[in-house]
């Protein structure tokens, strides 16, 4: 899993595989985010490593935040995806097994029939 965020004003989404599957750091990261002025809410996400941040953008900066996780070992900016580029990947990897699926068509006709085609189509 790789680090994902995503802000709309008063509303940042980050992911981030030191949250996932860790009870202890969801709560010390609350924790930490309880101190930060403007912020309203913090939900995480054990399973996904998500973690959702409602706050107000004219007592907090998303920026602010995301530097704070960072400092603290919550999440790397050098890593992380933005959703475009989050949708981008998976976009292309869709793009790559179509083109698998429809190259297997192709394949798969080419050989039924007889051992006699498959000659054919190997000369």
């Amino acid at each position: 899993m790789s680090y994902y965020i995503h802000n709309v004003p008063g509303r940042l989404r980050l992911k981030s595989p030191v949250i996932k599957r860790n009870g202890n750091a969801a709560d010390k990261l609350k924790k930490i985010l309880s101190t930060m002025n403007g912020i309203a809410t913090v939900d995480i996400n054990l399973l996904t490593g998500s973690i959702l941040i409602n706050y107000n953008p004219k007592a907090a900066n998303y920026k602010d935040i995301v530097s704070l996780l960072q400092r603290k070992g919550y999440f790397d900016t050098t890593k992380a995806l933005t959703n475009d580029q989050y949708i981008h990947n998976a976009v292309s990897k869709a793009g790559h097994f179509a083109s698998k699926a429809v190259f297997g068509s192709v394949v798969e006709k080419a050989f039924e029939g007889s051992a006699l085609s498959l000659l054919a189509f190997l000369i």
